[in-house]
């Protein structure tokens, strides 16, 4: 008779080779597909969560209260359990497809979709989430995402069709989706086709408001030239100029984001008093020096590492040795601070650069994957990574334990790392280069681990090479500072970040 341990193995092959065979992210929907006791059996363990009764996503055990698991597979089940209900007689609102056009990567509280079989009815999903379907006409045309495979109004129409109110409400999201657009033709096309003079002059003052007069100019004669009478409205509270149309919207995400958030960081800034201090090279760095051991231990702290300053002393000594020393080359927690001691000496090198008549910002650009690289450098020389692992940004998705912000698709990462290395090359002011460019290197999460410390080297290196000092955030406040950072990703609200570096800085 087999054991328990036997009859788990069998049902954990079983998941395997339905995971082989369908890919990541799967859904599997009813008990049947892998077999009633496979299924209960994974429930029972953890390795299968019930979403909802009959349906099925890939789990842990432990991972209970966990939301990571559920966000992770969020958009395949949407996909799923909608193909499933509606077939292809449905599409995510407006409203909906405007959010998932113009990059915003947080998961919604509730998804708003249309099918003409629609049931005007909630469905209750995990973690405060749902599914709001009405019952509605849907556009003559049904775009499909390539990754996903979600549903979705066509840009132009989704722009035109949502109510006066979307623009004023969801500013960013259409900002973003406005400037992405290259050629206003299948826009006009759109609202001509629907004869939608009302939209259309919405439109076009939404053009004009980004600064596109060329675009409103040609909405607004082409609409007149075929007979509509058309009134320009601007929709936005107020104009927000957009001198460059980007291919990525999440490069014009991020640029729209910066310059929504830089007045409320100077003036956070202003309001605390704190002044800048022309510092020498060797002050500057004698600093960093005394504040080595403090700094390490909490930012590897942050990050889940059980570090003692013994250990960080040992590292800084060279008395670490992971070549003739077996505990030392198994031991993570030493990996990880000889890394750290790696990255810092590199990254005062730079600060030394910078404050020789380097511009902080290029030192940045220049620099950050170096910084990165070297944080996990003895990894590779303990054989645990591959070099070539190490080499560019992520190729992989990454999520952010319990965060409702997922961090933008791989294949999106150097568009919004090259935006980033503009706007940082662009602002003039030092201490919002520190404050966002902080908080933006964790909301692309470029690297598939690093991303924290990094960001907050790149937080400090424009910092002491800006005249402040060097901010150590400390493990007893990391619920505080992981808030504050999910606050700003979710709501795009920076206040809570600012006021709480603010706090650190002096202390």
């Amino acid at each position: 008779m087999a054991t328990i341990q036997e009859k788990m193995a069998e049902s954990l092959a079983v998941l395997k080779a339905y995971q082989d065979k369908h890919g990541d992210n799967l859904v599997i929907q009813g008990a049947d597909t892998l077999g009633r006791v496979h299924t209960e059996r994974l429930v029972d363990a953890g390795y299968l969560k019930m979403v909802i009764k009959g349906w099925y996503i890939p789990s842990s055990p432990g991972s209970e209260g966990d939301s990571t698991v559920w966000y992770v597979s969020y958009w395949s089940f949407i996909t799923a359990y909608l193909d499933s209900r509606f077939g292809e007689r449905w599409c995510l609102s407006p409203e909906l497809s405007l959010y998932f056009y113009s990059g915003k990567s947080v998961i919604p509280k509730q998804l708003i979709v249309r099918s003409d079989i629609g049931t005007n009815n909630i469905l209750n999903l995990p973690f405060g989430t749902s599914v709001l379907d009405i019952k509605a006409t849907l556009p003559p045309v049904i775009e499909r995402d390539a990754r996903y495979g979600i549903r979705l109004y066509p840009l132009p129409y989704a722009l035109l069709m949502v109510g006066p109110d979307y623009y004023r409400k969801n500013a960013l999201e259409a900002r973003t989706c406005l400037s992405i657009i290259r050629d206003v033709s299948p826009v006009i096309s759109a609202a001509i086709d629907g004869g939608h003079t009302t939209r259309a002059g919405r439109v076009a003052g939404a053009f004009r408001s980004l600064g596109r007069e060329d675009q409103a100019d040609l909405f607004l004669s082409t609409m007149r030239q075929v007979g509509y009478v058309v009134m320009e409205e601007n929709p936005f509270a107020e104009n927000v100029r957009v001198d460059i149309i980007e291919k990525s919207p999440y490069a014009a995400r991020i640029k729209l984001m910066w310059q929504q958030m830089r007045p409320v960081v100077i003036s956070y800034l202003a309001s605390s008093g704190i002044q800048s201090k022309s510092l020498g090279v060797s002050s500057v760095l004698s600093m960093m020096d005394a504040t080595y051991i403090k700094d390490s231990y909490n930012s590897l702290s942050i990050e889940g590492y059980k570090i003692s300053e013994g250990l960080l002393e040992k590292v800084r000594s060279g008395s670490w040795d992971p070549k003739n020393d077996e505990e030392d080359k198994e031991r993570k927690n030493a990996l990880a601070a000889r890394g750290y001691y790696q990255a810092y000496q590199l990254l005062k090198q730079s600060v030394a650069d910078a404050l020789a008549g380097q511009d902080p910002a290029q030192m940045y650009v220049k620099n950050h994957q170096s910084w990165h690289f070297q944080l996990f450098e003895p990894c590779i020389r303990a054989g645990i990574i591959k070099a070539s692992d190490l080499v560019g940004y992520r190729t992989h998705q990454v999520y952010i334990r319990n965060s409702m912000h997922v961090p933008i698709n791989p294949d999106a990462v150097l568009d919004a790392m090259t935006a980033l290395s503009t706007l940082m090359q662009e602002e003039p002011d030092a201490f919002v280069r520190a404050v966002l460019g902080h908080f933006f290197f964790v909301y692309i999460h470029p690297y598939m681990d690093g991303n924290g410390r990094t960001a907050r080297f790149t937080m400090n290196s424009q910092l002491v090479t800006g005249g402040y000092p060097w901010v150590v955030v400390p493990v007893e406040r990391r619920e505080e500072y992981m808030a504050s950072l999910e606050t700003a990703s979710v709501k795009e609200d920076i206040e809570p970040f600012v006021k709480f570096i603010v706090s650190l800085i002096g202390k």
